[in-house]
Order: C-alpha cells, then sequence, then structure tokens
C-alpha cells in the first residue's frame, strides 16, 4: 500500500486530484523516502493524510483505473485490500508514460529511485525472479514489500511488487499472499511466485535476438488461508 499513497501524493500534488499544484514539502520528501525506503510507518501515517486520507486515495485510485482496491475507511492503510492485477495497473502508472492526469516523467522517476535504494534487509520478494549478481547500473531491481501478522489468526500477509530485468527484458511484477505460519515461510512462497512467473512468460513469449523488452507484468495473486500463492500469471504486450 505504500508505493499507492507515495502515488496518490503525487498526484495530489501535481494538481492531478483536484488540488491546485505545488511542490513536495521538505518534510514530505523525508516521509517519503522513509516509508519507501525503510517501510517506516509513521512516515506512511503522515503521507496518508498528506494525501487526502481515504477519500484522496479513492481518487487516486479512480484516477489510476484500480476498480478493485479499497482504502481501509478508519485510515488504517495496511489493512487496505487489493489485487495483484490493480497492483501492476499501479506499477504501470510509475513504468509507463500515462494519458493526461498521470504522474509527470519526474513524479515516476522519483518513485522508482526511492525504489531501487530499498534497504538491503527489505530486497526480497520479487527481486528473487532476477539472477543472482545479474543487477547492473542500468538494470537495478525495484521493490516494495509488506508484511504483516493478523491479529486474530497470527497468520502472515506478505505482499511483494516491483520490477526486475531477467536476459535483458524488464518484468513488472506483483505477488501477494497470505496465510502464511511464519513471516520466512511467507517470503520463501513469494519468492517462488515471482521466479515461476518470470519463467513461464520467458517460456511463452520465447526469445528476441537484440529486441528491447520493457515492463513487462506477471501477477500472483492468491486469497485462502492456510496454502501457498496458486500460480496465475499475466504479461503485457511486446515493447
Amino acid at each position: 500500500m505504500k508505493v499507492h499513497i507515495l502515488v496518490a501524493l503525487l498526484l495530489r500534488a501535481q494538481g492531478a486530484l483536484g488540488d491546485p499544484p505545488r511542490a513536495l514539502t521538505g518534510r514530505e520528501q523525508a516521509w517519503a523516502a522513509a516509508m519507501i525506503e525503510r517501510s517506516d510507518n509513521d512516515a506512511a501515517n503522515a503521507l496518508w493524510e498528506a494525501a487526502g486520507g481515504e477519500a484522496g486515495m479513492r481518487t487516486a485510485c479512480h484516477r489510476l483505473g484500480l476498480t478493485r482496491t479499497e482504502p481501509h475507511p478508519a485510515g488504517r492503510w495496511g489493512l487496505s485490500t487489493t489485487t495483484a492485477t490493480d497492483q501492476l495497473r499501479l506499477l504501470r502508472a510509475v513504468y509507463e508514460p500515462g494519458p493526461g492526469g498521470g504522474l509527470t516523467p519526474s513524479a515516476r522517476a522519483r518513485v522508482r529511485e526511492l525504489m531501487r535504494r530499498v534497504v538491503p534487509a527489505q530486497r526480497w520478494g520479487v527481486t528473487a525472479a532476477a539472477p543472482a549478481g545479474a543487477a547492473s547500473a542500468t538494470a537495478v531491481p525495484e521493490v516494495k514489500n509488506g508484511w504483516l501478522p493478523r491479529t486474530a489468526t497470527g497468520l502472515w500477509v506478505i505482499n511483494s511488487v516491483g520490477r526486475v530485468t531477467v536476459d535483458g527484458r524488464a518484468w513488472l511484477l506483483a505477488v501477494l499472499s497470505d496465510g502464511h505460519a511464519t513471516r520466512e515461510a511467507g517470503v520463501a512462497a513469494v519468492e517462488d511466485a515471482a521466479r515461476a512467473a518470470v519463467r513461464a512468460l520467458t517460456r511463452r513469449e520465447g526469445p528476441r535476438e537484440g529486441s528491447r523488452r520493457e515492463d513487462r507484468g506477471a501477477a500472483r495473486d492468491r486469497r485462502r488461508a492456510g496454502r501457498p500463492p496458486d500460480p496465475a500469471a499475466g504479461a503485457g504486450g511486446a515493447g
């Protein structure tokens, strides 16, 4: 949800949600860095309000076409609901030039830079789909993860979204899961799903010598407690 909060804030600041355009304050910029790079919850609380709270988040959902995302009505953003498909739409708003009213190039670059700078301890998840040691200055995996134990059951919700490059092809990945007995088991399941998605889509599309592949999408979504993520994948068109 934290990428969504940042995108909503940036849309609001650039005047795309009905407010007068303005620059982010220094404090908002610091909160954005803390929220994405270190997953700071206090920063997320502050930026949820700066983005307009539930109403602002819903307006952003409408602008971005996130039809199955429900911001929490009481501001408990960690309990908001979404789908892998909506998360891919959100990622495309960050990585692809959109129609009028979308994020500006500088706003998209800001989100991507923060996702590249996520601290090492939180760089698990969809980044597992990229071969170890394959990152270069132009292909650093960009990621944001979320994790939460359910109060009622103690079972873990583990989510991961981002962009990885494999064999010169860029993929957008979203993996949502819950019902894990431990955080570690959830992370392992999410990483297995990300790797499986890229393998399946790479086999389906086949090699293309000399072509530049940009912003593919692969989704993993799972909603039944007590099981690892079920396979389900989708891909964008060739670039």
